[in-house]
């Protein structure tokens, strides 16, 4: 499941949302997470976008920083 159900009405360039799509996946795998529709699935896709919002583009610098934010490395 890409990232982009997630987006709403925020707009990326193409190149910062393939860097969120493949940290929300990593991080969703590294999480234990499915890549389905929930609330954690959700939560961590939330906070991908917040990081993106903040000029965070890299998909590994993403990743990271949102698996800190659930208090994990990885």
């Amino acid at each position: 499941m890409p990232i982009t159900p997630y987006l709403g009405s925020k707009a990326f360039g193409p190149e910062t949302t393939q860097a969120m799509g493949l940290a929300f996946e990593k991080a969703c795998q590294q999480l234990g997470l499915r890549l389905t529709q929930d609330p954690a699935t959700e939560t961590v896709a939330k906070v991908i976008i917040e990081l993106a919002e903040g000029g965070v583009s890299d998909p590994e610098r993403l990743y990271q920083a949102a698996l800190g934010r659930f208090g994990r490395r990885g």
